[in-house]
Protein backbone atom coordinates (compact mmCIF):
# COMPACT_ATOMS: atom_id res chain seq x y z
CA UNK A 1 0.00 0.00 0.00
CA UNK A 2 1.19 3.30 -1.00
CA UNK A 3 1.98 6.02 1.60
CA UNK A 4 -0.98 8.28 2.62
CA UNK A 5 -0.36 12.08 1.66
CA UNK A 6 0.71 14.22 3.79
CA UNK A 7 -2.24 16.40 5.45
CA UNK A 8 -2.44 19.89 3.49
CA UNK A 9 -2.32 23.20 4.47
CA UNK A 10 -5.92 23.28 4.77
CA UNK A 11 -5.95 20.35 7.66
CA UNK A 12 -3.31 21.82 9.46
CA UNK A 13 -5.03 24.79 9.69
CA UNK A 14 -7.96 23.04 10.71
CA UNK A 15 -5.90 21.46 13.18
CA UNK A 16 -4.42 24.03 14.78
CA UNK A 17 -7.74 25.45 15.83
CA UNK A 18 -9.87 22.42 16.79
CA UNK A 19 -9.98 22.22 20.65
CA UNK A 20 -12.48 19.55 21.07
CA UNK A 21 -11.82 15.60 22.45
CA UNK A 22 -8.53 16.60 23.33
CA UNK A 23 -7.60 18.35 19.96
CA UNK A 24 -8.83 15.65 18.05
CA UNK A 25 -7.91 16.99 14.60
CA UNK A 26 -4.36 17.85 15.51
CA UNK A 27 -3.81 13.84 16.59
CA UNK A 28 -5.35 12.46 13.56
CA UNK A 29 -3.11 15.16 10.90
CA UNK A 30 -0.02 14.11 13.16
CA UNK A 31 -0.57 10.34 12.58
CA UNK A 32 -1.04 10.99 8.90
CA UNK A 33 1.69 12.91 8.38
CA UNK A 34 4.12 10.41 9.84
CA UNK A 35 2.92 7.65 8.08
CA UNK A 36 3.24 9.50 5.19
CA UNK A 37 6.62 10.19 5.54
CA UNK A 38 7.17 6.56 6.28
CA UNK A 39 6.58 4.87 2.54
CA UNK A 40 5.04 2.10 0.80
CA UNK A 41 4.45 -0.96 2.79
CA UNK A 42 4.94 -4.42 1.61
CA UNK A 43 3.70 -7.21 2.74
CA UNK A 44 6.14 -9.40 4.40
CA UNK A 45 8.48 -9.15 8.08
CA UNK A 46 8.95 -5.93 8.27
CA UNK A 47 5.18 -5.09 8.00
CA UNK A 48 3.81 -4.09 11.64
CA UNK A 49 1.98 -1.68 14.25
CA UNK A 50 3.53 0.80 16.84
CA UNK A 51 1.96 2.65 19.28
CA UNK A 52 3.71 5.71 21.21
CA UNK A 53 3.21 8.17 23.50
CA UNK A 54 3.42 11.60 22.26
CA UNK A 55 4.27 14.72 24.25
CA UNK A 56 3.87 17.92 21.86
CA UNK A 57 5.18 21.29 23.27
CA UNK A 58 2.76 24.22 22.98
CA UNK A 59 4.58 25.59 20.35
CA UNK A 60 4.58 22.42 17.86
CA UNK A 61 7.35 20.56 18.61
CA UNK A 62 7.98 17.46 19.81
CA UNK A 63 8.64 17.34 23.37
CA UNK A 64 8.47 13.78 24.31
CA UNK A 65 8.12 9.99 22.36
CA UNK A 66 7.82 6.74 24.06
CA UNK A 67 7.43 3.35 22.42
CA UNK A 68 4.40 1.90 24.78
CA UNK A 69 4.57 -1.39 21.98
CA UNK A 70 5.23 -2.43 18.83
CA UNK A 71 4.91 -5.55 16.33
CA UNK A 72 7.99 -4.75 13.91
CA UNK A 73 11.31 -3.30 14.38
CA UNK A 74 11.50 -2.14 11.04
CA UNK A 75 7.87 -0.29 11.62
CA UNK A 76 8.85 1.27 14.79
CA UNK A 77 12.47 2.73 13.08
CA UNK A 78 10.47 3.93 9.35
CA UNK A 79 7.87 5.92 12.19
CA UNK A 80 10.95 7.31 14.38
CA UNK A 81 12.78 8.39 11.15
CA UNK A 82 10.04 9.90 9.64
CA UNK A 83 9.08 11.69 13.47
CA UNK A 84 12.80 13.01 13.71
CA UNK A 85 11.87 14.34 9.96
CA UNK A 86 8.63 15.97 10.46
CA UNK A 87 8.41 19.80 8.73
CA UNK A 88 7.60 21.86 11.53
CA UNK A 89 4.23 21.76 13.05
CA UNK A 90 1.49 24.64 14.31
CA UNK A 91 1.38 25.43 18.01
CA UNK A 92 -0.84 23.32 19.52
CA UNK A 93 -4.81 24.37 19.53
CA UNK A 94 -4.96 24.77 22.87
CA UNK A 95 -2.12 26.42 24.05
CA UNK A 96 -0.87 23.87 26.13
CA UNK A 97 1.52 20.54 25.70
CA UNK A 98 -0.92 17.83 23.84
CA UNK A 99 0.11 14.84 25.42
CA UNK A 100 -1.86 11.79 23.82
CA UNK A 101 -1.15 7.87 22.30
CA UNK A 102 -1.44 6.96 18.49
CA UNK A 103 -1.09 3.70 17.07
CA UNK A 104 0.72 4.14 13.09
CA UNK A 105 0.28 0.99 11.34
CA UNK A 106 2.58 0.48 8.70
CA UNK A 107 1.04 -2.66 6.77
CA UNK A 108 -0.54 -2.93 3.36
CA UNK A 109 -3.62 -3.37 3.97
CA UNK A 110 -4.52 -1.30 6.71
CA UNK A 111 -5.52 2.79 7.19
CA UNK A 112 -5.93 5.56 9.49
CA UNK A 113 -9.66 6.75 8.28
CA UNK A 114 -10.36 10.09 9.02
CA UNK A 115 -12.50 10.96 12.35
CA UNK A 116 -15.63 11.40 12.54
CA UNK A 117 -16.73 14.99 14.37
CA UNK A 118 -20.34 15.14 14.89
CA UNK A 119 -20.79 13.95 18.21
CA UNK A 120 -17.75 15.55 19.52
CA UNK A 121 -20.12 18.40 21.29
CA UNK A 122 -22.27 16.25 23.10
CA UNK A 123 -21.17 15.09 26.58
CA UNK A 124 -19.05 11.83 27.34
CA UNK A 125 -21.47 9.12 28.78
CA UNK A 126 -20.20 8.01 32.15
CA UNK A 127 -17.70 4.97 32.57
CA UNK A 128 -19.73 2.66 33.87
CA UNK A 129 -19.01 1.43 37.57
CA UNK A 130 -20.83 -1.75 39.18
CA UNK A 131 -23.12 0.05 41.88
CA UNK A 132 -22.99 -3.46 43.67
CA UNK A 133 -19.00 -3.50 43.90
CA UNK A 134 -17.63 -3.79 47.63
CA UNK A 135 -14.24 -3.47 49.17
CA UNK A 136 -14.94 -5.68 51.92
CA UNK A 137 -14.26 -3.42 54.61
CA UNK A 138 -16.38 -0.23 54.47
CA UNK A 139 -20.00 -0.35 55.13
CA UNK A 140 -22.53 -1.64 52.37
CA UNK A 141 -23.49 1.26 49.94
CA UNK A 142 -25.27 1.05 46.88
CA UNK A 143 -22.78 3.73 44.45
CA UNK A 144 -25.42 5.90 42.64
CA UNK A 145 -23.74 6.94 39.18
CA UNK A 146 -23.65 10.70 39.18
CA UNK A 147 -25.52 12.71 36.38
CA UNK A 148 -23.81 13.63 32.95
CA UNK A 149 -23.67 17.65 33.35
CA UNK A 150 -25.11 19.45 30.29
CA UNK A 151 -23.24 22.05 28.20
CA UNK A 152 -25.53 25.97 28.80
CA UNK A 153 -26.58 26.47 25.26
CA UNK A 154 -23.93 29.23 24.64
CA UNK A 155 -21.00 26.87 25.35
CA UNK A 156 -22.87 24.30 22.71
CA UNK A 157 -23.43 27.33 20.18
CA UNK A 158 -19.63 27.60 20.27
CA UNK A 159 -18.74 23.94 20.06
CA UNK A 160 -21.05 23.53 17.09
CA UNK A 161 -19.66 26.14 15.10
CA UNK A 162 -16.22 24.41 15.58
CA UNK A 163 -17.40 21.68 13.57
CA UNK A 164 -16.38 20.67 10.61
CA UNK A 165 -18.50 18.76 7.60
CA UNK A 166 -17.29 15.08 7.90
CA UNK A 167 -16.30 13.25 4.78
CA UNK A 168 -17.83 11.10 3.17
CA UNK A 169 -14.39 8.82 3.86
CA UNK A 170 -15.06 8.76 7.22
CA UNK A 171 -18.54 7.84 7.56
CA UNK A 172 -17.98 5.07 5.28
CA UNK A 173 -14.71 3.62 7.57
CA UNK A 174 -17.32 4.72 10.76
CA UNK A 175 -19.63 2.35 9.28
CA UNK A 176 -17.09 0.25 8.44
CA UNK A 177 -15.97 -0.15 11.72
CA UNK A 178 -19.71 -1.01 12.82
CA UNK A 179 -20.12 -3.57 10.75
CA UNK A 180 -16.84 -5.20 11.59
CA UNK A 181 -18.04 -5.00 15.53
CA UNK A 182 -21.41 -6.21 14.99
CA UNK A 183 -22.04 -7.41 11.73
CA UNK A 184 -20.58 -11.26 12.57
CA UNK A 185 -22.48 -13.81 11.66
CA UNK A 186 -22.63 -15.67 15.15
CA UNK A 187 -24.38 -13.58 16.43
CA UNK A 188 -27.61 -13.97 14.65
CA UNK A 189 -27.20 -17.57 15.88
Amino acid sequence: MAAPSAPTAEEWAFAAKYTNKNSKGYRYSWGQQVRSMMGTAVEGPDQGVVRFRVEIAPDGTLARLDTLWTTSAVAEQLARKAIENMPPLPPTPTGKPLIFEKTISFTPFASDAPPIYKDDCLPDPPMFRNPFAWDGRSAQVRDETAPVAKLDPQAMEECLRQLPQDSIEAEMAHDQRVMDQWGQNELGH
